[in-house]
């Protein structure tokens, strides 16, 4: 378990939460669109990984992994940052919010999951009640830029509606999740991702929003990259 303290936006009002986490759920591999998740797998095969047996899938990493921090620190020069809407269960009600699935990519290649837990995934530390942005659901935005070799430059951006819709997500990952039944108080999801603009690569710093054009709001994040020296 981890906690984490959140502002929960509600009719524009902020009210801080401390939430406890109990599970965090990486869903991967979740595009509506076929062609532009091919697109993404054929990216990440050039790197050495291998294609996922289904879409999606859902691949669980420690709680421990969750930070609202403003730096990670990294095993060497092979990691990058993916932005991603994600979905919070508080006491039953579920919060949107966004992060970044941020991933070893040469670890990705022997495995997606060890991957994933070797990389600490930053949140944007304030969350939106879904229900208030359900009837635009389709029109929310994710952005990303990342600081590579000393310059500030676009590294995705599209819709979230490139990836499956929260309820379609939700109801397959019940589906597959028999011990407890689905998404539940204390879950943490992050819900897929864009393709990279010029191709997966590692950045010095890692920033990231999900933007409502409706409401004219939006949820942001950063972040730097420390990399560590790999000794042997």
């Amino acid at each position: 378990m981890k906690s984490l303290s959140f502002q929960l936006i509600s009719d524009d009002t902020p009210h801080p939460q401390e939430i406890t986490i109990d599970r965090t759920i990486v869903a991967g591999w979740t595009a509506r669109n076929v062609a532009a998740m091919e697109k993404h797998i054929a990216e990440l095969e050039e790197l050495g990984v291998t294609r996922p047996v289904r879409t999606p899938m859902f691949y669980r990493v420690s709680c421990s992994c969750l930070t609202l921090a403003d730096e990670i620190e990294v095993i060497g020069h092979a990691s990058s940052g993916e932005v991603e809407f994600v979905l919070v269960n508080f006491d039953g009600d579920i919060w949107l919010g966004t992060g970044s699935d941020h991933t070893d990519r040469e670890a990705e290649a022997v495995g997606v999951t060890l991957s994933k837990q070797m990389c600490d995934k930053p949140l944007a530390g304030a969350l939106w009640r879904l229900s208030d942005v359900a009837d635009h659901w389709d029109e929310l935005q994710l952005k990303a830029s990342a600081v590579i070799d000393g310059e500030r430059v676009p590294y995705q951006e599209g819709q979230v509606s490139a990836m499956l819709a929260p309820e379609t997500l939700l109801e397959l990952y019940a589906a597959e999740d028999q011990a407890k039944g689905g998404f539940s108080p204390g879950d943490v999801m992050f819900c897929g991702t864009l393709p990279a603009i010029g191709g997966v690569r590692p950045g010095a710093r890692f920033e990231f929003e999900l933007v409502d054009p409706v409401l004219n709001r939006r949820l942001t994040h950063g972040y730097a990259v420390v990399e560590l020296p790999i000794e042997g």
